[in-house]
């Protein structure tokens, strides 16, 4: 089987959905009409705080994350997405409303975008990819329920541990208070739990 890395932007995104359901041959036509490959950088805003999430993202090389300001000004990361992910702000994307959140990549990154009104012009034109685009927001939904579980029954060393094994190199990729932060413990505590796994 060849590489998901050798395969072209396009094949890669319809190798990944296909997982989920068939592509006609008219509908990856149309997908290779709309969808646009974006290379940032480290550290690019694609969302701020205010906006509207006019696009859908897939992130084809790199590592993002979604955060939001409190009263004091301080971080809160919410989630980390990386290679081969669907990245949105989801309540934003879907009701084209102003984002509550802000998305920074963490790395030098390559994604694929398709706009609101494009997606929606191909929900129109081919009735079957909704399913595709249901699954998709299962999937957030599932994200959102499995990382509130997460926090509510899974001491901070098991956090810790559960997020390396989804995302193996995050610390090369992530400060250690954006991580901190997304398990709901101080940079202190994750100190110590680092401390203690080299002992």
């Amino acid at each position: 089987m060849q590489e998901l890395n050798d395969l072209s932007d396009t094949e890669l995104l319809f190798q990944i959905l296909t997982f989920i359901a068939p592509l006609s041959g008219a509908l990856r036509q149309r997908f290779e009409n709309f969808i646009v490959r974006r290379t940032y950088p480290k550290k690019h805003r694609l969302l701020a705080e205010g906006e509207i999430n006019r696009h859908i993202y897939f992130i084809r090389q790199g590592f993002a994350r979604a955060f939001f300001l409190d009263r004091e000004g301080r971080e809160h990361t919410t989630w980390f997405m990386g290679a081969h992910d669907l990245m949105i702000s989801v309540y934003s994307f879907y009701t084209q409303r102003p984002a509550a959140e802000n998305i920074e990549l963490l790395e030098d990154s390559v994604l694929l975008s398709m706009s609101w009104d494009q997606l929606q012009t191909i929900y129109a034109e081919f009735p079957e990819y909704n399913y595709h685009g249901r699954l998709v927001t299962e999937r957030y939904y599932i994200q959102s329920e499995e990382r509130a579980i997460l926090l509510r029954t899974k001491d901070p060393a098991e956090r810790y541990q559960l997020l390396l094994e989804k995302y193996p190199g995050i610390l090369e990729k992530a400060s250690l208070g954006q991580i901190a932060s997304f398990l709901g413990i101080t940079q202190e505590t994750l100190s110590r739990i680092r401390a203690r796994r080299r002992i």
